[in-house]
């Protein structure tokens, strides 16, 4: 996964989690990790985005039924792509950009700031939704803009399981193609990665996480499904629904963090 210590990272991932192989698939993975690393993003140019994204990923979607890729199958390629681009930040500078906070402090502010982008994701998606499902004849193309919600909430969530680790020091070995996958089997099972578990600690995407991870992003995509509905109703669901599950992922995960490597108070 890109760092910012070593920012070739995702160029060497590249070789061993899947690199995006046409220009749609390179815009895609550019395109969610921009929305997944700007907490601090304007709503414009976040809706702006995620309009890009929803067109790339719609060229995408119909290259995969030409060829009889199931959708869960494509979605997880997709994002198996995305995944080594996700700028994660050590520990330092993690620190640094969050007024020095350390520890758990630190650790509760990530969360905020997670919970809080993909709840707007969420209100930006269920409002594109609600605005599709009010004109029938668009209406469509609604599932593309509820797949780049998906794809986008999915990667803030495991750039937050992976800078949780920096904060906990719970060390995931590997190059960056390999923390890659160790962070989005982590993300596909909702747990923390134990590295003192070869099980928690995978180098490869074996079939048994490529089917949980379709099935997680399936999941996501269908909770995402019930932000569809008339006017504003959508927005508020789905920025709801968003932030709550976020934070969910992240009171699991800490747990987890918490047992393998305990933290002082840290600093306020």
């Amino acid at each position: 996964m890109t760092s910012d210590n070593d920012r070739t990272g995702a160029e060497r991932a590249g070789s061993t989690a899947g690199e995006p192989a046409g220009s749609a698939e390179r815009e895609v993975a550019e395109i969610v990790g921009r929305l997944a690393e700007s907490g601090d993003m304007d709503r414009a140019e976040r809706r702006r985005l995620l309009g890009r994204l929803t067109e790339a990923l719609s060229e995408g979607a119909k290259k995969a039924r030409r060829t009889g890729i199931g959708r869960g199958r494509w979605l997880a390629d997709v994002f198996m792509a995305v995944a080594p681009r996700i700028p994660i930040r050590d520990l330092a500078t993690l620190s640094e950009h969050h007024h020095g906070l350390t520890a758990e402090p630190l650790a509760d502010d990530l969360v905020r700031t997670a919970a809080k982008a993909t709840m707007a994701v969420g209100a930006i998606g269920g409002a594109l939704a609600a605005a599709e499902f009010a004109a029938p004849p668009l209406l469509l193309s609604a599932p593309a803009q509820l797949v780049a919600e998906t794809l986008v909430v999915a990667a803030i969530e495991v750039k937050l399981i992976a800078e949780l680790h920096e904060v906990y020091g719970v060390q995931v070995p590997g190059t960056g193609g390999q923390r890659a996958v160790a962070f989005v089997t982590a993300w596909s099972k909702q747990r923390g990665v134990d590295p003192l578990s070869p099980a928690s600690v995978t180098l490869a995407l074996g079939t048994a996480a490529k089917t949980a991870l379709r099935n997680r992003l399936m999941r996501t995509l269908g909770r995402h499904l019930t932000t569809l509905g008339p006017f504003l109703t959508g927005a508020v669901a789905g920025g709801a629904l968003n932030r709550a599950a976020t934070r969910r992922l992240a009171d699991t995960v800490r747990d987890d963090l918490r047992r393998n490597r305990a933290l002082p108070s840290g600093k306020s």
